[in-house]
């Protein structure tokens, strides 16, 4: 069974931004997301994620409050601030810089 390609260093940061454009979600609700939208390829585990989500909401990129989900269940729902929006904007443009700067590496070598 083949491998299944880890998260690039600093981008799970990015991944859970661009999910709260979206909608407000819970914690399993984001790792179901960008699993779904990658189409299986990316995996967010529980021992990422939550510490991931713990360090938006103390720089203040995200907001947590306690709902009840679709199952009747308590869980803290994360929405994305304006500093969050922000924020999101800056790591997208470094994102897209630091791929193209690999793409003119691996295509010129």
């Amino acid at each position: 069974m083949a491998k299944k390609p880890e998260l690039l260093p600093g981008t799970l940061d990015m991944l859970i931004l661009k999910t709260l454009t979206r909608a407000p979600l819970h914690g399993y609700g984001i790792a179901q997301s960008i699993k779904a939208l990658s189409r299986d390829v990316l995996t967010v585990e529980e021992g990422s994620l939550y510490p991931a989500l713990q360090r938006l909401a103390l720089k203040g990129w995200v907001k947590a409050e306690w709902k009840t989900t679709e199952t009747n269940r308590r869980a803290r729902y994360y929405t994305l601030t304006a500093a969050g929006r922000k924020q999101l904007g800056v790591e997208l443009s470094e994102f897209e810089q630091m791929i193209l700067a690999i793409t003119r590496v691996l295509q010129n070598a």
